[in-house]
């Protein structure tokens, strides 16, 4: 099959509807030259059922759905905040942390109630990436990334989304929440994986364009 007749090799489908992911991973794929389409545009595939204990389970669960629903090659993150006062929680459970109709919000308030006791210097944490491409002939790629911090005491910033307001980097004296969207995106957990993935793409398109 030549390039020029596989769709693969025009379009990519991030197996998300978050926004805010959305445009991060927008931006992290630009230089690809690639059309990047969301799960917006595929109305027709419903909620994936994250049933994973891993992220990576779960980032691959999501971009094999895709890939199947789409004939074209999905890319999914499953990514989370793992705090060690916690035991690792919130972990794969980030999005869903205050319960089934859990916001943003609602998951901050609830991480800042379980760690009331806990003091400053006791609040390391870490946000965790996997990112996963599935093409639609089976073949798949994994990369991870981590972004070490600690949760703050009360919310700083504006920008972000997820936990990003609670999530400082110690080497800036930042939030995630407080620092510009390439500034974030050069530190960030989902970054860092990205690029990661981006340097085993050459290898993983010539499996994937196989058919």
């Amino acid at each position: 099959m030549s390039h020029a007749k596989n769709p693969v090799n025009k379009t990519l489908v991030l197996a998300t509807r978050n926004a805010g992911k959305i445009k991060e991973l927008e931006a992290l794929l630009s230089g690809l030259g690639f059309a990047v389409l969301g799960l917006g545009e595929f109305p027709h595939i419903g909620e994936i059922e994250e049933t994973g204990l891993t992220f990576a389970e779960n980032a691959l669960i999501k971009a094999r759905a895709v890939a199947q629903a789409t004939g074209l090659i999905a890319l999914a993150d499953d990514s989370g905040l793992e705090v060690d006062a916690l035991s690792g929680a919130p972990g794969v459970y980030s999005a869903r942390y205050s319960g089934p109709a859990a916001t943003d919000e609602s998951n901050n308030l609830k991480l800042l109630h379980e760690l009331n006791a806990v003091p400053e210097e006791k609040r390391a944490c870490r946000f965790r990436s996997v990112v996963a491409a599935m093409a639609p002939n089976g073949q798949q790629l994994l990369a991870q990334g981590s972004w070490e911090g600690r949760v703050l005491a009360a919310p700083r910033g504006a920008g972000g989304f997820g936990y990003d307001p609670l999530f400082l980097d110690l080497e800036l004296n930042k939030s995630a929440a407080e620092l510009a969207p390439a500034e974030k995106n050069a530190r960030s957990h989902r970054g860092r994986a990205l690029r990661a993935l981006l340097e085993n793409w050459p290898d993983f398109w010539a499996r994937a364009a196989r058919g």
